[in-house]
């Protein structure tokens, strides 16, 4: 299956809010093995810009059986552009700034080099790839149930 929308590729532009809606029902009906997940911070928020993701971390790894919290936001210009990425958990990964949690477009492909038919499915498990990349899986983590 395509990275994001079942629209990709049929050259069909859907628009922002059907994306995200279709984003949203694939999110709550849980994704694969149930390690990464996301769902909307505000229901009543008609324009779907807050999202929170879980990841949890990657077995054989030093993230095995962490739990993560992200803060996604898709902008009015989503998913022409990426929405920005922020780890609420403190964690340790080489694309993440170690300051303020925001995830580096320029140190993850992911979000700098954005596609529009990439979606928060797509950042979320590759995210959690991230975690077991060997330059990743070793590093040393801020206790758990700490935050930025």
């Amino acid at each position: 299956m395509t990275p994001g929308s079942s629209a990709a590729g049929s050259g069909v532009v859907v628009p922002r809010n059907f994306r995200l809606l279709e984003e949203l029902e694939r999110g709550e009906k849980g994704i694969g093995d149930g390690t990464v997940s996301y769902g909307m911070d505000d229901a009543d928020d008609i324009y779907m810009r807050s999202w929170t993701g879980t990841i949890i971390g990657p077995h054989n790894t030093v993230h095995e059986g962490r739990i993560y919290q992200l803060k996604l936001f898709c902008d009015k210009d989503y998913p022409e552009k990426p929405p920005s990425v922020r780890f609420h958990s403190r964690i340790n990964l080489t694309c993440v700034n170690h300051e303020t949690g925001v995830v580096d477009p320029k140190k993850f492909s992911v979000l700098g080099n954005w596609q529009r038919d990439y979606s928060m499915e797509y950042i979320l498990t590759h995210l959690k790839k991230e975690m077991t990349s060997p330059q990743n899986r070793k590093l040393v983590q801020p206790p758990e149930g700490t935050f930025f």
